[in-house]
């Protein structure tokens, strides 16, 4: 089985062939990623209405790069997948209506993909990871634990009650006056301090649940360069290092709950597997694989060019679906929204809503 996938969720404008060999292993043809970063680093972070009209200048290119590296015509493919969400909807409508475009003319099948899922089966792309194993999706957007217990079963375990943990990485570094994108910087900025300097928290630690909170760590953050202003390049520094560690601490407790509730739940998992962005940072890659080893786990930790967003997870997401028969019209509507785990969001939302009555 071969797929195209599109990926235009935020600011990376992507497309890849992935094919399914007959022995059930994965194969990556093509994988062409375009960054936005340079059209939105003035700004200090994506601007929606940029990212969308940088896909529509890009995409058919990008598309065209793929499938000739591929070395694949149309007629090769056995279907066309593309993010359906969640994301930045103008970004969203024009690869899903571009995918669209392309079942249309070619006659193959087409299923719009959730970003998140094809996040969450990206280890069975890279290591043939079974189920069930645990998820810690964190990137600049989204940070939750969850229960991967097949394709189209997740159940979400944690999730953050404010920021992400990405963006609490980019909210720091604009603060400080660094860089965008910020977790980079931070992190950089971070190995050269030090992480005792500042007495910082970290919220929601030892809670029985898995969720977490960042706007408090960040705002703890702000209060103690607001003390010391003007800050020199040396409290730069160490704001960063105190940051990370009190980041790292808090996955680590977090964590630790997820994979506790996981066990109560599911038994052992098969893997802990790190997806999304913040993958990247060493510092977080290190205690995962700590954690994983205390547990009696593994770590599977895909490439970094697989845990940050791309056109090949959502060709394999494609493929993981169109097996089992799933596909979807042309009338498939693109959504800014979407939740991996609809139950827990749906709970999510009635606890809001008793909140304000």
């Amino acid at each position: 089985m071969i797929v195209l996938g599109i990926e235009t969720t935020c600011d990376e404008t992507a497309a890849a062939v992935v094919e399914r060999t007959p022995e059930g292993g994965a194969r990556i043809l093509s994988n062409i990623v375009l960054s936005q970063i340079a059209e939105h680093a003035a700004y200090g972070g994506v601007v929606p209405e940029i990212a969308a009209r940088a896909h529509v200048e890009a995409l058919d290119l990008i598309i065209s790069q793929a499938m000739t590296e591929a070395g694949k015509s149309f007629a090769d493919l056995n279907g066309i997948a593309a993010s359906g969400g969640p994301g930045l909807i103008g970004g969203v409508i024009v690869g899903l209506t571009t995918a669209k475009a392309i079942a249309m003319a070619t006659g193959k099948p087409l299923i719009s993909i959730n970003h998140l899922e094809a996040h969450a089966l990206t280890a069975r792309l890279t290591d043939n990871t079974q189920f069930p194993y645990c998820l810690f999706l964190a990137s600049g957007g989204h940070t939750q634990i969850v229960a991967v217990r097949g394709v189209g079963d997740y159940v979400r375990l944690g999730t953050t009650q404010d920021d992400a943990i990405g963006e609490a990485f980019d909210k720091t570094a604009k603060l400080l006056g660094l860089g965008y994108p910020g977790g980079p910087q931070v992190e950089l900025e971070a190995a050269r301090g030090n992480s005792t300097r500042f007495v910082l928290p970290r919220p929601m630690q030892h809670r029985k649940e898995a969720d977490f909170s960042f706007s408090g760590l960040k705002t703890a953050l702000r209060l103690e360069a607001e003390k010391i202003a003007p800050l020199t390049d040396r409290d730069v520094s160490d704001l960063c290092a105190s940051f990370q560690q009190a980041v790292v601490d808090v996955v680590y407790d977090r964590l630790r709950a997820g994979l506790r509730l996981f066990r109560e739940q599911y038994g052992a998992p098969t893997a802990l597997v790190v997806a999304g962005g913040v993958a990247a940072n060493q510092a977080i890659r290190t205690v995962l694989q700590r954690l994983a080893s205390e547990v009696g786990t593994v770590l599977v930790a895909p490439p970094l060019d697989l845990c940050t967003d791309n056109a090949a997870m959502i060709a394999w997401a494609g493929i993981e679906k169109f097996s089992l028969g799933a596909r979807d019209t042309l009338d498939v509507a693109p959504r800014a929204r979407w939740p991996l785990d609809q139950l827990a969001a749906d709970r999510g939302a009635l606890l809001k809503t008793a909140a304000y009555k």
